[in-house]
């Protein structure tokens, strides 16, 4: 019995906090509704301002219901919110002043409340779509720049907006010889003061009663300033410093078959720029206020419910004919700093908001203009703040400039041409910053990182010799047009100042993608790389970049895709290892190739030291007849064919030369020109020795040049006797 007292005694007190916290959000959603009625039906619509507050307030309740209904966020108050109250009363300032040109006496309310339902209808089937397939996210992609302009430019749009609320003119050329009549003067300063008040309290402190004491008090004031230099509440309404009282709010559905006949269907095209505004600005206002709500409640939202709840309520607000609206971040954190936790708050909000239809107009007659003119500007000048003067230190000087232009552009020329030309500036902005940045995280090369297998001592000294062969780049950021140029540049660099390289590799694991412009320096890359003998190297690349640089036939024969690093490293440690090996077996064989004809180490050191290594491939030619004789080849390996013209005009081998023989000798001492061309039967590996070496052989090393001629007179013997012995075969 007494745990069953102690939960109702919780559950009480949980819905007293629910409606206390519903109660003071009720008090913002009442005076916000009462501003942005006033922002939206103002100008020529302003003699159906009580439809635009009963408009206001229906909205107010049907969006605190299914959003308290339905959000994942059960504390949630949702209503219409300044960005969206900006963009639909231009959207309906649009459609009058298009009816107006087209026929002047043309009715005003029926058209304007249709337009105002169906934008809300299509802003919530939108959100709809966007929570069902979860595209909702694709918001956060616009580019920041863009995004804080379009914010900016209804900041800036409400302010305007509450301009005219107080003085009852739009800010234009022609009319602002209006506003050097002295009480306009005195109203905007009335109002401006407000917002200033606004600023130093509620702005800083953000206590839950705060808005609503200092707007009450601002109300108080201003009866107390009347009174005391006694004018009277007729004469202050007619000198403009408080609201003529509308009639009793009243609600009208248009959706009438005559109404529908009549609505300017002609007109729609001029008005889907706006139309997209008011969808942009719900959409981006449901996101970015829902995130706001999680940081500042420390709960986590699912936005794709959140889209789908607010798109439903904003169907249903539509077929009332009422204003888009969204979650509210100031009304849901004064919910939350009251207590409210449940659901019954937002129920509170609806209820508050219905009431007010029958009370609201008589509040109306007796609110000074400037008072919620004021909190207009406020709330205008704060987002304006937010975005062009705090967003400022979070944005580079491209960026900051970008979005004052799509403010710039908004404000001039309308939301569309904002959008469209604020996403060619994001993009073009994004590409600029992106090129600049290196795509080169690091470089590194094999003697310094090595692959993690442990290897011989030997292995080693090879790799610690040799291993700046091996050189890594470790890539990142996107790849293209502009950082793959700065990639090929930098390859190139690399391969200048490090013409030992024969491994290059490409670390792709911090590459976010590739494009087509890429791949083509790429190619660049392969081709400079192909020139000094360096093979390619491509590690953790992903299967689209793969794909795309196989179409572009960037991967072909000297480009080697190996997944890990690790392995990759290891593979080309393999390959140093496996050359070295070779190149010392080659070494010890010319060693001792040149200490068996020289009968002395030194001597064949020496003669090494002189020689030049080439490498040549089958069929390459090594010398031509009738060249001038300035060198002789040592062949240590492979085999070499010496070729002389025929009558026909081909030529015919004569000879064939393996390994550990010589050619050209009797041209190096004889200096007639060659009397054949000598040319590569197979791979070859030989040592050349040319005349300006063999001269200073001679100078500086007589005995290891005597014992060169000694060598040369046995060879040119050897095959003298050769030449005899088949002459006399032939003769037999």
């Amino acid at each position: 019995m007494i745990s069953r007292s102690l939960y109702l005694g919780s559950r009480a007190r949980r819905a007293f906090n629910d409606i206390l916290g519903g109660s003071a959000a009720s008090v913002l959603s009442i005076t916000f509704g009462l501003s942005y009625a006033l922002l939206i039906f103002a100008g020529p619509l302003s003699p159906y301002l009580s439809y635009g507050v009963a408009a206001a307030f229906i909205s107010s309740a049907v969006l605190a219901t299914f959003i308290a209904l339905g959000s994942s966020l059960p504390f949630a108050i949702a209503g219409p919110e300044s960005s969206t109250a900006a963009v639909t009363g231009i959207l309906a300032t649009s459609l009058v002043e298009r009816i107006s040109a087209a026929n002047p006496s043309a009715p005003l309310l029926a058209p304007v409340l249709i337009t105002l339902g169906l934008s809300t209808v299509i802003t919530g089937l939108v959100l709809c779509g966007l929570g069902l397939t979860r595209m909702g996210r694709a918001i956060r992609y616009v580019p920041y720049p863009v995004v804080g302009g379009f914010l900016g430019a209804t900041g800036l749009l409400i302010v305007l907006g509450a301009i005219r609320v107080i003085t009852d003119h739009p800010v234009q050329f022609s009319t602002l010889f209006r506003f050097t009549n002295l009480i306009t003067v005195s109203e905007l300063c009335a109002a401006g003061a407000m917002a200033l008040v606004l600023y130093l309290t509620w702005h800083r402190s953000r206590t839950p009663l705060g808005l609503p004491i200092i707007l009450i008090g601002g109300v108080l004031v201003a009866h107390l300033a009347f009174w005391i230099v006694g004018i009277s509440p007729e004469e202050a309404r007619a000198a403009g410093w408080t609201f003529q009282p509308p009639p009793p709010s009243s609600f009208m559905l248009p959706w009438h078959a005559d109404e529908l006949a009549h609505y300017p269907w002609s007109a729609v095209p001029d008005l889907l720029g706006n139309l997209i505004a008011v969808v942009f600005v719900t959409a981006a206002s449901t996101l970015f206020n829902t995130t706001g709500i999680e940081v500042a409640a420390h709960r986590e939202a699912n936005l794709e419910r959140e889209l789908n709840i607010t798109g439903f309520a904003n169907i249903m607000t539509g077929a009332l004919a009422g204003y888009a609206g969204c979650i509210s971040v100031s009304r849901t954190v004064l919910n939350f700093s009251s207590g409210g936790r449940g659901r019954l708050s937002g129920f509170t909000v609806a209820a508050t908001s219905l009431l007010m239809l029958a009370v609201a107009p008589e509040l109306l007659g007796y609110m000074p203009k400037f008072v919620l003119g004021g909190l207009l500007i406020y709330l205008g000048a704060d987002q304006l703040h937010k975005w062009i003067i705090e967003s400022r230190k979070r944005l580079s000087k491209a960026e900051y400039a970008s979005l004052l232009a799509i403010i710039a552009i908004i404000v001039t020329w309308g939301f569309v041409p904002g959008i469209l030309i604020g996403i060619i500036i994001g993009c073009a902005t994004f590409a600029f910053s992106a090129a600049r940045i290196e795509a080169v995280k690091y470089s590194f090369d094999g003697s310094e990182y090595r692959s993690s297998l442990d290897r011989s001592r030997d292995d080693q000294e090879v790799l610690l010799a040799h291993g700046g062969k091996i050189r890594g780049l470790n890539l990142q950021s996107y790849l293209f047009f502009g950082s793959a140029n700065r990639l090929y540049q930098h390859v190139k660099a690399l391969l200048q100042e490090h013409p030992e390289c024969r491994y290059l590799l490409f670390d792709f694991k911090l590459v976010t993608g590739i494009d087509s412009s890429a791949a083509y320096s790429f190619a660049q890359i392969k081709r400079s790389a192909h020139d000094v003998g360096v093979e390619l190297v491509l590690v953790y690349l992903s299967a689209t970049a793969e794909k795309l640089l196989r179409s572009s036939d960037f991967i072909t024969e000297g480009v080697t895709i190996i997944p890990e690093l690790d392995h990759a490293l290891e593979w080309c440690e393999n390959e140093l290892i496996a050359q070295h090996q070779g190149l010392t077996q080659e070494a010890a064989s010319l060693r001792g190739w040149f200490t068996e004809i020289l009968d002395s180490e030194r001597d064949a050191d020496e003669l090494i030291r002189r020689c030049q290594r080439i490498e040549v491939d089958a069929g390459e030619t090594i010398v031509r007849a009738g060249d001038a004789a300035d060198s002789m080849h040592f062949i240590l390996d492979g085999r070499v064919g010496i070729m002389v013209p025929a009558d026909d005009g081909r030529t015919t081998r004569v000879r064939s030369l393996g390994p550990t023989t010589t050619i050209g000798e009797m041209g190096l001492v004889s200096h007639a020109p060659r009397s054949a061309t000598i040319q590569a039967e197979v791979a070859s590996v030989l040592y050349v020795l040319n005349a300006l070496q063999f001269a200073a052989i001679k100078d500086e090393d007589p005995e290891l040049s005597h014992k060169l001629l000694t060598y040369f007179v046995s060879v040119m013997a050897e095959r003298l006797t050769f030449a005899n012995r088949t002459i006399a075969v032939l003769r037999r």
